[in-house]
């Protein structure tokens, strides 16, 4: 008996010895893929049953459950889950009653973070709308174009950024376009209504839960701006499904009810509001929101509130490192970080300095159809993948050629698969269970977005516009975006539309827009190669008036090339590659550069001094 124990006891350790060698990661994942298939599984209930419990479902439900909990705490003050639900009861309320909306009508939402942001925003969507979430470094322009691709005939905006809007409140009104304010009557501009005077005279009853009701995880909730390849923003539609996935993305690294939450990203981004406040609800647990990001505060907010997850970007952790060390930076409570773009000697040193914080990265674009989860925590990679996962979730990581700017084909006209560890474009491949529902008002932008026939004739991929690896352990690395897109200051930043912008400037005859790598900084900082025209000069003041005037800080070129012509592809398409390699090192590079400076307000000569200070950090960008 004694032996027969010993043989098992044995074989058992064995066993143990073998798992832990050939399959170190087996049991982690094994736990997050027993979460994703049967969190898939209830998704997939609600198409059997047509009835979808929503996020806002979830949310009233919270409200009924933890009433006095807090949800949100804003600048101090603390908003319990029965002070949201009933503030939107309130707008719901008010805008049942003016009756101008109705189920299925979308509204537009320009507010910069505040407890306001997501009552109006769940106050719409209990009266069954669609709300349209506007980036608010948006520019005029642009605003009037996003009108068109929602279908949108109502603005909610900030009072904080109705100044914004002044140029253009005569076209909204020709548009018949109704503009709320978040502010109290005070007899000001006769062109917009007050909502905070209505908002507080109105019943906060709840309204019928038949008015938000949904029978599809596909009917779009919200559409969320992207800054996108064609010059203006990209309304990306987003379901129920989306938001629900996104909503569990906390729980899924483990999140708990009593976790605290810190975000200071913008909720027009669905990082913040989907995964943020979304996250937050799924789990019953208390979100710390601010209004802007501060490298300067972030760790006593941490301390004073008791965070235990916050959210970021590359960026943010970045700018944490570079702060200047003081007493007590590991005294916190911060157990996890989720987010993307971390690199990986950022993550090294963040770790190094504020302690071992489990990073956990993910990996998907808002309009996408695939994510990735770094579950494992593994230093330097988005996610992690492996047999079972390819089953659930089709995608292909394809040769791309970097100066064609396009997939490498066979003698079949297919693509080509990458071996393990090579760097390919990844491609995600559209099906019932992974659906792209693109983007509102063009479906020319939605096939834009599209790769078909790409390893048999009448398939379809999503293509994600960027360049991928996979190890040999299923570890995924991003290690480029393609195309007319780069990432600077977390935003995507669209070569077209700056070109565009460019070429309203009187002495530029041409311009090429492209990303460069700066050591130090996350993504890749704007570059501009210019054609002064005949008889012109280059005016360094007059460029930085203008794209400060024209473009978000972070679209706005960092560096500027004069060249005499600018190289072309034999399908007359500008050039990018061997700018890109050649970057702005104007030791190796003969002609003139320049630089933005805030400064001088100008574009200056970009200096072999002015070059190292960049380098050693010296000089803000």
């Amino acid at each position: 008996m004694l032996s027969w124990l010993s043989a098992v006891a044995a074989g058992l350790f064995a066993l143990h010895v073998l798992q832990k060698l050939f399959f170190p990661y087996f049991w982690k994942d094994v736990t997050f893929l027993w979460k994703i298939i049967t969190y898939g599984i209830k998704l997939e209930l609600c198409k059997l049953t047509s009835k979808v419990v929503t996020v806002v479902d979830t949310f009233v439900e919270q409200a009924q459950r933890i009433p006095d909990k807090a949800f949100l705490i804003y600048e101090g003050v603390v908003h319990t889950y029965r002070d949201i639900d009933e503030r939107s009861n309130r707008v719901a309320n008010v805008f049942l009653k003016q009756g101008t909306l109705k189920k299925g009508d979308c509204v537009v939402l320009l507010m910069n973070n505040e407890p306001d942001f997501v009552s109006v925003w769940f106050g719409l969507t209990k009266v069954g709308c669609t709300v349209a979430f506007l980036n608010t470094n948006i520019k005029s322009k642009s605003l009037l174009h996003c009108f068109n691709c929602c279908g949108a005939k109502t603005l909610v905006v900030g009072a904080d950024l109705i100044e914004c809007l002044e140029d253009i409140l005569p076209s909204l009104r020709e548009d018949n376009i109704d503009v709320w304010v978040m502010k109290r009557e005070n007899g000001g501009c006769t062109q917009v209504q007050t909502l905070l005077d209505q908002i507080d005279f109105a019943s906060d009853r709840p309204v019928p839960a038949s008015l938000r009701a949904a029978t599809s995880l596909k009917t779009p909730i919200l559409y969320i701006f992207t800054s996108g390849t064609t010059g203006l923003p990209k309304a990306a539609v987003i379901t129920h499904l989306q938001t629900l996935k996104a909503a569990a993305g906390f729980w899924a690294f483990g999140g708990r009810e009593d976790d605290v939450v810190y975000v200071p990203l913008p909720l027009y981004h669905s990082a913040a509001s989907m995964i943020g406040i979304g996250g937050t609800l799924q789990l019953g647990a208390t979100c710390i929101l601010k209004k802007k990001f501060s490298a300067s505060k972030f760790w006593s907010d941490c301390r004073k509130y008791d965070v235990t997850i916050f959210q970021y970007i590359g960026e943010l952790c970045r700018y944490l490192c570079n702060q200047p060390k003081a007493e007590g930076e590991r005294a916190h409570k911060v157990r996890m970080g989720v987010g993307n773009g971390l690199r990986p000697d950022v993550w090294r040193d963040f770790h190094a300095r504020f302690g071992e914080v489990r990073m956990c990265e993910l990996y998907g674009s808002t309009e996408g159809n695939l994510c990735f989860m770094n579950h494992i925590g593994k230093l330097g990679v988005v996610g992690r993948s492996n047999f079972f996962y390819k089953l659930l979730f089709k995608y292909d990581l394809v040769k791309y050629d970097m100066v064609r700017e396009e997939p490498v084909k066979d003698a079949r006209g297919f693509c080509q698969r990458v071996k393990k560890g090579e760097t390919g474009l990844l491609l995600s491949k559209v099906s019932a269970t992974s659906p792209f529902f693109g983007y509102a008002g063009s479906k020319q932008l939605t096939e834009r977005r599209l790769l078909r026939n790409v390893f048999s004739s009448g398939d379809a991929y999503f293509n994600t516009g960027d360049l991928m690896a996979e190890d040999k352990e299923d570890f995924i690395c991003f290690k480029d975006r393609v195309g007319d897109t780069f990432r600077w200051k977390g935003e995507n930043v669209a070569t077209t539309e700056v070109t565009e912008t460019l070429g309203l400037v009187g002495f530029i005859q041409e311009a090429n827009v492209y990303g460069v790598e700066v050591p130090g900084h996350e993504g890749r900082a704007g570059m501009a190669a210019v054609i002064v025209r005949l008889g012109h000069e280059f005016d360094g003041k007059a460029l930085f008036e203008h794209v400060v005037t024209d473009l978000p800080a972070y679209a706005r070129p960092v560096f500027i090339r004069i060249q005499e012509f600018i190289e072309i592809t034999g399908t007359f398409k500008q050039q990018k590659f061997q700018l890109v390699q050649s970057g702005f090192d104007p030791s190796t590079i003969s002609e003139p550069l320049y630089v933005l400076d805030y400064v001088q307000k100008s574009y200056v000569p970009l200096t072999d001094n002015v070059y190292q200070s960049i380098l050693a950090g010296e000089q803000k960008l």
